[in-house]
């Protein structure tokens, strides 16, 4: 079979629809690209995630968890045991990961085009970077539309530590790029249902080659090898980046003049305005903006006791560090600064912030609002698109607790 980035488009084969749907995908090809929510129902970890805390996550399906608003604490790394997950495809078989050093990916575009193992990877350096990782249809549960996908509300993100190579230092160890690469394009190595065209079904994204500055191919999670959950042996790692761009099994980067025709690129994770069809013509899901949302105090928490209450949460800005928090407790009436706390691990990652206030008996209407370190500041609207992506209000991810 062609690799996926060189096919030329063409219509589904024979028989495609079926073989979608036996593997749950046939949102693909009614333009949908996040699975639907089942019925809200208790459902047991997958397999290939049950080493996870369940206590900690709300499992939509066997390929979206979420991480519960109250489980991310106040620490700055969010532990892997709670980390949310969202696979575009059935995860690979665990035998992948049995002898780690011998997966291999292949570099193309570059003067000396390649494919390297991870062993081999291992000798060109090591970055550590830590990231928050989000899925671009985070907060989709907050539209009242109710976009076709997941209905995430918080917890389909979380900050991680990465460690890799810098694939800036493979590319130079295989000559530099051969010329004109507008585009750094991974393909993911999740097997691909037979009787369907590759472009359909193949997780391959594609972003602006300013990424390569920044981006690794990482081995490790947290300070442990990468979990097949999570995409190891190997992940392409894009600081800043919605997390579809974060290629997991990463077994082919390609430098080039074009983006991918798969249709998770060319059709899907498309800034598409509502009643619009989806299409390459429109905005792609990039790079993440400032946002932040609050994880404590929280309703679920019961009723509170009148006084001291520590308000805190989460804020990041995508490729920009985070300057400063505001918080309201009377639903954006009045503002007023919260400390970041914690270590700054970086621009990349998110920041913890605090805000002792006092609080009366009543209902308090909690909501905080970023800015990040070139003063863009988190907007109170959501942008209206089709596929719910890119949820950044602070109207949106406020939370009202009850005093007495």
């Amino acid at each position: 079979m062609k690799n996926p980035a060189t096919l030329p488009r063409r219509h589904l084969l024979t028989g495609s629809a079926a073989a979608l749907s036996a593997l749950g995908l046939a949102a693909w090809t009614r333009g949908a690209h996040a699975q639907t929510e089942p019925a809200a129902a208790a459902k047991p970890l997958p397999a290939y995630a049950g080493w996870k805390n369940p206590g900690s996550l709300i499992v939509h399906s066997s390929s979206t968890l979420e991480t519960r608003r109250g489980a991310f604490g106040t620490g700055v790394v969010t532990p892997s045991s709670q980390l949310y997950i969202r696979n575009n495809l059935p995860a690979p078989d665990a035998a992948i990961v049995a002898d780690r050093d011998a997966w291999s990916v292949s570099i193309e575009g570059v003067k000396a085009p390649r494919a390297l193992t991870l062993a081999e990877l291992r000798t060109l350096g090591i970055e550590t970077v830590t990231t928050v990782l989000q899925c671009s249809g985070n907060g989709r549960g907050f539209f009242p539309s109710k976009p076709s996908g997941t209905p995430w509300t918080v917890g389909a993100a979380g900050c991680v530590v990465w460690s890799g190579v810098p694939l800036r230092n493979v590319v130079a160890a295989l000559g530099g790029l051969a010329g004109g690469a507008a585009y750094l394009t991974g393909t993911g190595g999740e097997k691909l249902p037979e009787g369907v065209d590759p472009l359909t079904v193949v997780v391959e994204r594609s972003v602006p080659i300013k990424a390569l500055d920044d981006a690794i191919l990482a081995w490790e999670m947290n300070g442990e090898p990468m979990p097949l959950a999570h995409g190891g042996p190997l992940r392409l790692i894009v600081p800043g980046y919605q997390g579809v761009n974060n290629i997991k099994y990463v077994k082919r980067v390609v430098f080039g003049a074009e983006q991918s025709q798969a249709r998770i690129m060319s059709h899907g994770y498309r800034m598409s305005p509502p009643g619009t069809k989806a299409g390459p013509d429109q905005p792609s899901v990039w790079e993440m903006t400032t946002k932040s949302w609050i994880n404590g105090p929280l309703p679920e928490q019961g009723t509170l006791k009148a006084g001291l209450v520590q308000v805190h949460g989460v804020a990041f800005g995508g490729t920009r560090g985070i300057k400063g928090v505001d918080v309201s407790v009377d639903g954006g009436k009045t503002w007023q600064a919260a400390q970041l706390i914690g270590p700054d691990l970086g621009r990349f990652a998110w920041r913890q912030f605090v805000l002792p206030v006092r609080l009366a008996a009543g209902s308090h209407a909690l909501l905080s609002r970023a800015t990040d370190t070139a003063g863009n500041v988190q907007p109170e609207q959501r942008e209206e698109n089709l596929g719910g992506y890119n949820n950044t209000s602070w109207r949106d991810h406020g939370v009202t607790v009850v005093v007495a």
